[in-house]
């Protein structure tokens, strides 16, 4: 039961910082454009060439 003294104010602390986290996230604008990576990866790059051996 001792070690719950330690454990709780730990938890509580680390799921603030991931609260903080998100919501710094969120203001710096993370996730306005959710669908942009994955139409991204159809465009093809025009400054990459193949070359052959």
């Amino acid at each position: 039961m001792s070690s719950l003294i330690f454990l709780i104010p730990i938890a509580l602390i680390l799921g603030g910082v991931a609260l903080a986290a998100f919501f710094w996230t969120l203001n710096n604008g993370q996730y306005e454009d959710m669908e942009g990576a994955g139409h991204r990866i159809f465009i093809d790059d025009q400054d990459e060439t193949i070359s052959k051996p």
